[in-house]
């Protein structure tokens, strides 16, 4: 997973598919496997450029189970809030 995440700072929001792709509204994934697990890691951009890794977790059906989204979804909202009640990413 880390070299995927590198990938990510290197190419950006540009990163292609099978390395990452979109899941719902602004939260992407990155897709890593090894063997025969199958890891994601959701994650989202901020208006600053900043990639936010938001969860993790083993992929074990064809689909991301609405369970590991919420999470993610939930930790976007509670960064965005803190980022509002701070003025801004410092």
């Amino acid at each position: 997973m880390l070299q995927v995440i590198q990938l990510l700072e290197e190419w950006g929001p540009n990163l292609p598919f099978p390395y990452s792709s979109q899941v719902e509204g602004r939260v992407r994934e990155l897709r890593a496997h090894y063997g025969k697990s199958h890891y994601r890691l959701l994650y989202c951009g901020d208006t600053d450029r900043v990639f936010i890794l938001l969860h993790a977790f083993l992929k074990h059906t064809d689909q991301i189970p609405d369970g590991e989204k919420r999470v993610a979804l939930q930790r976007m909202m509670e960064d965005e809030q803190n980022k509002t009640l701070k003025g801004g990413r410092k």
